[in-house]
């Protein structure tokens, strides 16, 4: 999801006001760019990922645009914390400009309590594909409680290996069979050599380690032989949702509190039942979809009985997913706790710059 091209540059009135103007850079996929001064933000349109020279040059060339057209001229830059990605790496080299890193999944919170001028604080599931993470592991499984500039990771999702990397975006398999090595099953779906995958798998090498729900979804297309190989990030997901039955059955996922007081889920018993191929891809999927909602839902009644806060929301690439986001709201509103959404901004990485803004702010405030 993107903002239209007859909405954009969308312009939005920030819920506070900053004397000195900020340009936000997004991350690395789905890139728009973000111009704010004053009480005034103005949202880009959508430019792509920042992998071909063409969509770099249109990325500079819209920096420049945005600051001619309204007469503002960026004092502060802030990018993505990820080191590597390619406006984080322009971002440093304005060396003129003061700079603020802002971590990937505080963005996207940051963006949703902003975008509906939430107050208080709140609980926000951050779920996508992957995120550098304060630890410096690839999130995407996040509750974050908090507000903008002060965000606490309070649950996550049990961690498992990407052996590949930016590989597993566009081969589901790769994540389903790095999940069946770490609870030791076995799985026939793997249309590789599995030897050098296993090496790196075991050692870690090119391997990182990941929270990230989107890379689960991968797992659950690729158990359920929905897609092999993607041509674009999220598909696997995407064709997960349209086979899926109306109406599945969750299953419960285990808890725990890990030393550092933050609640892991283990992903481990949905894995079992997606390799369960007496029963439909159909059901399967659903049953997945469902399991994944009554997660979030456990998640935060056992946040709620360690923590005070005002409002639960949603965010992220992973809730483009009307299913999951239809339960989750439902189950969540059979709680008497109605599920804050995205309406205007987009959940994915086009709204990153966007929350890049409000934390930007929150953090100088």
């Amino acid at each position: 999801m993107r903002i239209g091209r007859g909405n954009s540059p969308l312009e939005l009135k920030l819920p506070y006001r900053f004397d000195r103007p900020i340009l936000a850079v997004g991350a690395h996929n789905k890139v728009a760019v973000a111009l704010a001064w004053e009480d005034r933000v103005v949202v880009s349109q959508h430019l792509g990922n920042l992998d071909a020279p063409r969509t770099i040059n249109q990325f500079e060339r819209t920096i420049e645009d945005l600051q001619r057209l309204y007469a503002v001229e960026a004092e502060i830059i802030v990018c993505d914390a990820h080191p590597d990605y390619f406006s984080s790496r322009w971002a440093r080299d304005q060396k003129d400009k003061e700079l603020i890193k802002v971590y990937h999944h505080h963005a996207h919170a940051s963006s949703l309590y902003g975008e509906q001028r939430l107050e208080g604080t709140a609980l926000i599931f951050t779920w996508d594909g992957i995120g550098y993470g304060e630890d410096g592991t690839l999130w995407g499984g996040e509750a974050l409680l908090g507000r903008p500039g002060n965000w606490k990771r309070v649950a996550t999702f049990r961690p498992f290996s990407l052996p590949g990397a930016i590989k597993v975006a566009h081969e589901p398999w790769r994540s389903a069979q790095s999940l069946c090595w770490e609870c030791d099953r076995e799985w026939t779906g793997n249309p590789r050599e599995n030897a050098l995958l296993r090496h790196a798998w075991e050692t870690g090498i090119n391997s990182p380690r990941s929270s990230a729900v989107g890379r689960l979804f991968d797992a659950a297309a690729a158990f359920t032989r929905t897609l092999k190989q993607a041509s674009f990030d999220g598909q696997a997901p995407m064709w997960l949702e349209s086979i899926s039955a109306s109406k599945g059955k969750a299953i419960s996922l285990p808890q725990h509190t890990r030393s550092d007081g933050v609640i892991e889920v283990d992903w481990e018993p949905t894995i079992l039942t997606l390799l369960d191929e007496s029963r439909s891809s159909a059901i399967r999927a659903a049953d997945f979809h469902a399991t994944m909602a009554q997660s979030l839902s456990d998640q935060t009644q056992a946040i709620t009985e360690k923590y005070d806060f005002d409002s639960v929301g949603i965010t992220g690439g992973v809730f483009q997913n009307h299913l999951l986001t239809e339960a989750v709201v439902r189950i969540l509103a059979s709680q008497q706790r109605p599920a804050i959404i995205h309406e205007t901004i987009p959940s994915n990485d086009a709204g990153i710059s966007f929350g890049q803004i409000i934390e930007a702010i929150n953090t100088k405030h």
